[in-house]
């Protein structure tokens, strides 16, 4: 990934990225995709009374490292575990596998039996089910007519807990994400109002990340082929993937891992090399002068804030459905920054406990030339939005408490 680090970003890495023992370690990277044909997601989904029934899911788990081969240390992915399960019409299925199969032999693959296949250090196995064995375990029947091949790759000795393997499986169990009914939130040109509920905590997404440099996570959708997104356009309008032959992740990992790999890792690389911006500074300032208290509570995995000498807690779990968020008794508003779509459990907790909600987000995107509306999903009346970016919001907001940054 890095062919040479720095003094300076070894620190970094056995600081912020190696782990302390006390959470998950920030060398580990992960993320879950499952798509699934639904009335309530019909215009991405093809779903109709007709056609119903496909599933795609796509989980993966990267673990990076430092490697001292040579004299100057690397960055590298250590392992790598990315599986994919597909559900559809049995014909469609066996085309699939018939399809595999040719993308094996030109790929070089060597069997080495019971569905196991070995190129280099990776390893692959192939499964095709009647009924899918976490359907038998969830309850669910298998339409009539359909049937699922799985398909698990695997770096050689990389040990994957079945905790971690149930995973996309326990997301699917929890329910398709319900879109949230967005009430009348107060906009205002800057955060003036904040200054009548401090101290404040602090809440942050992709936003303080993009500015930062770092792709926003809709990225990974094209990566990982979850939607036929080719553009980089927002999401939300962009098709599932949920058909074999719609599918070119497999196939891309099958003829050429080497070539898709850099695709893989090039988030993780971006966070790793990105530096704290003038927003994290500001927040920093701002928690100096006691403005804002507690952790960071993140939902990014590139450690930007604590690099900026803040404390923060990381949220993008997928093993907890909640995880633990420190909302402290002094604190009186939670202000969001750059957050949206289904991470709303902070919020959420936040106002429960009384205290006021602000939004930090311009609610839309520039891209390719042209501003697209991304408004918040999860807004309330009562709350209020900023439609500025982090940078200025937050340098407006110390400059309003005549705070330095």
């Amino acid at each position: 990934m890095i062919e040479q680090l720095t003094d300076a970003q070894v620190k970094s890495w056995e600081q912020h990225f190696a782990g302390d023992g006390h959470e998950r370690p920030r060398s580990i990277e992960e993320g879950i995709w499952r798509r699934t044909q639904d009335a309530a997601n019909a215009a991405q989904s093809g779903w109709s009374v007709d056609n119903a029934g496909r599933r795609r899911v796509v989980h993966y788990r990267y673990l990076y490292g430092l490697d001292y081969t040579f004299p100057v240390p690397r960055l590298v992915l250590s392992d790598l575990y990315l599986f994919h399960s597909c559900t559809a019409p049995a014909d469609e299925i066996a085309a699939y596998l018939r399809q595999i199969g040719v993308w094996l032999g030109r790929g070089n693959w060597r069997s080495k039996g019971d569905g196991v296949w070995a190129k280099g250090d990776l390893r692959l196995s192939v499964a095709d089910y009647d009924d899918h064995p976490q359907d038998e375990r969830a309850g669910r029947l298998t339409p009539a007519g359909f049937r699922s091949v799985d398909l698990s790759f695997i770096s050689e000795d990389f040990k994957v807990p079945r905790t971690v393997r149930n995973l996309p499986w326990d997301v699917l169990a929890g329910g398709m994400r319900v879109k949230d009914q967005r009430g009348e939130p107060t906009i205002t040109p800057d955060l003036t109002p904040i200054l009548d509920y401090l101290p404040f905590q602090v809440e942050v997404g992709c936003g303080t990340s993009i500015e930062a440099g770092i792709p926003p996570l809709h990225y990974l959708h094209e990566v990982y082929r979850v939607t036929d997104r080719r553009d980089n356009a927002l999401t939300q309008s962009h098709a599932f993937t949920l058909s074999p032959e719609a599918d070119t992740l497999v196939p891309e990992m099958l003829l050429s891992a080497d070539t898709k790999a850099p695709d893989l890792v090039a988030m993780f690389r971006a966070c790793f090399l990105a530096e704290p911006t003038a927003a994290h500074r500001a927040l920093k300032a701002l928690h100096t002068a006691g403005h804002l208290v507690g952790p960071v509570i993140t939902h990014n995995f590139d450690t930007l804030s604590a690099r900026a000498g803040l404390p923060e807690v990381f949220v993008r779990r997928y093993d907890q459905k909640i995880p633990p968020v420190p909302l402290l008794p002094e604190a009186r508003s939670l202000l969001v920054i750059g957050l949206h779509a289904d991470r709303r459990a902070v919020q959420q907790r936040a106002r429960d406990t009384g205290m006021r909600i602000f939004y930090v987000d311009p609610e839309g995107l520039v891209e390719n030339g042209t501003f697209k509306p991304y408004p918040i999903e999860g807004a309330r009346t009562g709350d209020v939005i900023v439609r500025q970016d982090a940078i200025p919001a937050l340098i407006q907001l110390c400059e309003l408490l005549n705070i330095t940054v």
